[in-house]
């Protein structure tokens, strides 16, 4: 692996321990600072906030070389989780976690871009996994640790840690990354030109749908596991393990089929996939050899479909490559969020505690359909030249 995309690898990782780890300590914080769990959850839309904000931000920073662009983002990382490690209050630590969210949309858009340049021929969807493959092992390994330390340690501690972690990014990026001329300025108008075209818009549902499809029921796969499975709460950290596996596993296959097959075609596969996975795990949620085989599958088909259209963002955004591959973390976030939403309220209308992996069906195959549509645009465009 090349040390100028381990250098980016090391930024995803901070990331997505960042957004990912806020999930499992919300109990802590909101004890240590004497607040309701439910003001501790707006920390989580503080920095899916910062994330929005940051992201098209990028547009007044498009002049800069992208390595200098990438020391920037690495800096804000340090800083920002440097900031929520000494927050004093729950008023300057809600800021702290909007400016800690800033930079990611905007890494992973530059991001993509400096790993398509980077990239050896053929090689620009492995290398743009190796950008996303970060945020995976962060999953897999980060989070966890995460969690661990504060519960024996303190909650500020693995901040701190993340901190340095921005800090390590942004020195790997200065000595691994070689300079790199900045994109041709189209000006601002130009950043949002190829919004006028269907392809970008195809991908973006296809981001969308296609990470709500398994978020619905991955937002609820503890009280799933515990409630319906009858998995103990001591287990969830070894099925959480087997959620960061299947990611991991998931980023790296689909990068390699994306290299030698169509990007388009590879994730609206897995989507198809999904929308045949999400019925199965409703049906069988109440056995546990199978919940924890669909554990490892429906993350891998997750991150199979997000990781190739990052890279393939890229082609389709001329002249506003950067805000395009933010626009990626911008649909997956608000994916997310939304994907929780309904598969919670399903769950309130009394359908049952499964019952989110049903509303992924459809999430699938409109992910699918967008993302078909876009490979034959594609063939269509190659068979024309």
């Amino acid at each position: 692996m090349k040390k100028s995309l381990l250098s980016l690898a090391f930024g995803t990782f901070a990331l997505g321990i960042v957004e990912f780890g806020m999930m499992g300590i919300l109990s802590d914080i909101a004890r240590d600072l004497n607040i309701s769990i439910v003001k501790g959850g707006h920390l989580i839309s503080a920095y899916s906030a910062g994330v929005a904000v940051g992201a098209p931000s990028l547009i007044f920073l498009r002049k800069l070389p992208l390595r200098r662009l990438m020391l920037v983002l690495a800096a804000v990382i340090a800083i920002g989780n440097t900031l929520v490690a000494i927050s004093p209050n729950y008023v300057c630590l809600l800021a702290a976690r909007f400016i800690s969210g800033l930079p990611h949309g905007a890494f992973f858009g530059a991001g993509a871009i400096v790993c398509s340049r980077l990239a050896d021929k053929g090689k620009g969807a492995s290398a743009v996994a190796v950008l996303v493959g970060g945020m995976t092992v962060a999953n897999l390994i980060g989070v966890p640790a995460f969690t661990f330390l504060c519960q024996i340690v303190s909650w500020r501690l693995p901040f701190s840690l993340v901190a340095l972690c921005g800090l390590i990014t942004f020195i790997a990026i200065r000595y691994w990354i070689p300079v790199l001329a900045p994109l041709p300025d189209t000006g601002i108008k130009g950043q949002f030109r190829f919004l006028s075209k269907p392809e970008p818009w195809l991908i973006y549902a296809g981001v969308f749908f296609g990470q709500a499809s398994v978020y619905c029921w991955l937002s609820y796969i503890s009280p799933i596991m515990t409630q319906v499975t009858h998995f103990s709460q001591h287990s969830m950290t070894f099925i959480m393990v087997i959620v960061g596996a299947g990611m991991v596993f998931g980023n790296w296959l689909a990068g390699r089929l994306a290299d030698k097959y169509s990007p388009s075609l590879v994730t609206a596969i897995f989507a198809t996939i999904v929308a045949v996975l999400m019925p199965m795990i409703y049906f069988l949620s109440p056995y546990k050899i199978p919940s924890l085989v669909f554990t490892f599958l429906a993350p891998a088909l997750l991150f199979g479909i997000g990781g190739p259209l990052q890279y393939l963002i890229v082609r389709y955004a001329k002249g506003g490559e950067m805000l395009g591959g933010a626009g990626i973390q911008i649909a997956f976030n608000v994916s997310n969020a939304v994907a929780a939403a309904v598969g919670g309220a399903v769950i309130n209308h009394g359908f049952g505690i499964a019952s989110p992996a049903l509303v992924g069906i459809p999430c699938a195959l409109i992910g699918a359909a967008a993302l078909f549509s876009m490979y034959h645009k594609t063939r269509k465009q190659s068979s024309s030249k």
